[in-house]
């Protein structure tokens, strides 16, 4: 029998639901002036910004609440956000580099989508639907590409200083990870405490609902950019 959900547990999944739809990859105006203005090596400022897209980035945070849900070991976490960094990284880098571009909406709508994925994973949708369970491995990787695409996409739109391009894009991927190492210990804090209480399984099943709901409007407000643009 699922018991009725504590708010209190519930506070990060409906927090990040509700924190406003916005583009996915959306930078600050002061922060895209900051970026289109300067010239030179900026290690610590990009640095700081890339740091800072991840801890406000809902889409990364949704993503990654989803990845760890049901993960207890350190060496298992810290596998899976390895995957996703990995893939974030090298398609941020390669498409800003390369200068590859995707349609900024329907790349947020696979993002969206990767949330809905992993929600339905935790509730073991496959397995009862398909009778297989798909590689979580394999397929956190391909999502954090879809995450640095998205990200890459974004920074194409603003003029960056060509000459010292490659030192501050690395800072601000340094920056990128260093803002999910923080993100995830916070969350990682949080799920030890929700974790020890005895309603933690009824409660999992209403999270995870909250987490495919929060990626389905994520994918349809995408989409709906995307035939309006």
């Amino acid at each position: 029998m699922i018991r009725r959900p504590s708010l209190r547990y519930l506070t990060l999944p409906c927090g990040l639901l509700l924190s406003g739809i916005a583009v996915a990859h959306g930078v600050a105006e002061d922060d895209r002036s900051f970026i289109e203005s300067s010239a030179g090596l900026q290690l610590l400022p990009f640095l700081y910004l890339g740091a800072k897209h991840m801890v406000t980035g809902y889409d990364h945070l949704l993503f990654l609440f989803g990845v760890i849900f049901f993960l207890y070991r350190l060496k298992e976490i810290g596998l899976y956000v390895t995957l996703f960094a990995v893939g974030h990284s090298s398609t941020l880098l390669f498409g800003v580099l390369g200068g590859v571009r995707v349609d900024p909406y329907l790349v947020d709508a696979v993002i969206g989508l990767s949330v809905v994925y992993k929600a339905l994973d935790n509730l073991g949708a496959f397995k009862t639907w398909f009778g297989v369970q798909p590689d979580t491995r394999a397929a956190v990787l391909i999502f954090g590409l879809a995450h640095g695409f998205g990200l890459a996409t974004k920074l194409q739109d603003f003029k960056l200083d060509a000459d010292s391009l490659v030192p501050n894009l690395l800072a601000f991927n340094a920056g990128v990870e260093i803002g999910q190492l923080l993100a995830l210990t916070a969350i990682l804090i949080a799920m030890a405490f929700w974790r020890r209480s005895s309603r933690f399984i009824g409660q999992a099943f209403t999270a995870n609902l909250l987490l495919m709901t929060a990626g389905f409007v994520l994918t349809g407000y995408q989409l709906a950019g995307y035939l309006h643009a």
